[in-house]
């Protein structure tokens, strides 16, 4: 009989003991039989349609349910930028504006209200430029003249004291210790050191060390270094010396002796000799230039 044949019969279990004998004596057929009793104890899985298309329909209308109305998101994306616009105001608006001069150099720049400032050198003015209808503050480090535009007022804000102003001009210096306010125009509200002073045109005030040494009137019309020139009243040769260098890219070195000697005078920003000399000469100091380094001494 025909071995295919009796393989078929065997894999239909009709095969007698004898057919399959005969089938172990063929090494080829010998091999399907050893296939067919080792996969016969595979069972087929179990498939349950309905309970699958339950499965597939509940996962589908979870989906959908997390999946919002077209509107809605609409809404979600118009808030969303909504926030992000706002947020973005906020933190714009909280930046400050910064003017900073160098050494020998001046800087002219106008105020949102359109009041002028000009910047003396070796200074720096920072405000907030957009939020200026709200927060009219100016912070000054060093020397500046202001011509307030009228109706509008600000302060200015010093390490050593505040300068509140309205539609006037004035110039506010402050450096170290030294803190001089001049008004040429209008009157100013100057505070320091829980002291209130309101200063009219034609006077000024210095505050050195956070006390009050000066409180008397001023001729001039402007101040004096807008047109390229320093001038002191009684100052400190420190105060004055290290004006100078604010205008000369240079380094000073000084006995102590002299430190104590005080200066009324002013000096050029335009020629270095010439301004020592104008220091120099009526306290009696002789100096020396070697390139940026500048040497001063007791005669």
């Amino acid at each position: 009989m025909d071995k295919h044949y009796i393989l078929h019969k065997y894999l239909n279990k009709e095969a007698t003991p004898d057919e399959i004998a005969q089938l172990r004596t063929d090494p080829e057929f010998a091999d399907y039989l050893r296939l067919a009793e080792a996969s016969s104890g595979f069972e087929p899985p179990q498939f349950n349609a309905l309970a699958n298309f339950d499965a597939i329909q509940s996962r589908r209308e979870k989906k959908l349910s997390g999946q919002a109305n077209p509107a809605y998101n609409r809404l979600l994306k118009i808030a969303a930028i909504m926030v992000l616009v706002v947020v973005s105001y906020v933190f714009i608006s909280s930046l400050s504006t910064t003017v900073s001069t160098d050494v020998a150099q001046k800087e002219t720049f106008t105020l949102p209200d359109n009041s002028i400032v000009q910047l003396n050198s070796n200074s720096e003015i920072s405000y907030k430029k957009r939020n200026w209808k709200n927060n009219r503050l100016l912070k000054l480090e060093g020397e500046a003249y202001f011509k307030v535009s009228k109706g509008n007022a600000f302060t200015v804000e010093t390490p050593q004291g505040d300068v509140t102003v309205l539609g006037t001009q004035f110039n506010v210096f402050s450096r170290d210790t030294i803190f001089n306010v001049k008004c040429f125009e209008g009157l100013v509200s100057v505070a320091f050191n829980d002291t209130l002073i309101k200063l009219p045109a034609g006077n000024k005030l210095k505050v050195e060390n956070n006390k009050l040494v000066v409180y008397t009137t001023t001729t001039t019309q402007e101040p004096a270094w807008i047109y390229n020139e320093s001038s002191f009243e009684n100052a400190s040769l420190i105060t004055v010396l290290n004006e100078l260098k604010s205008h000369y890219p240079i380094t000073i070195t000084s006995p102590h002796s002299i430190a104590n000697k005080r200066f009324t005078g002013s000096f050029t920003h335009e020629n270095l000799n010439s301004a020592l000399r104008s220091i120099c000469d009526p306290l009696q100091l002789g100096y020396t230039v070697d390139g940026n380094d500048v040497t001063i001494y007791a005669k």
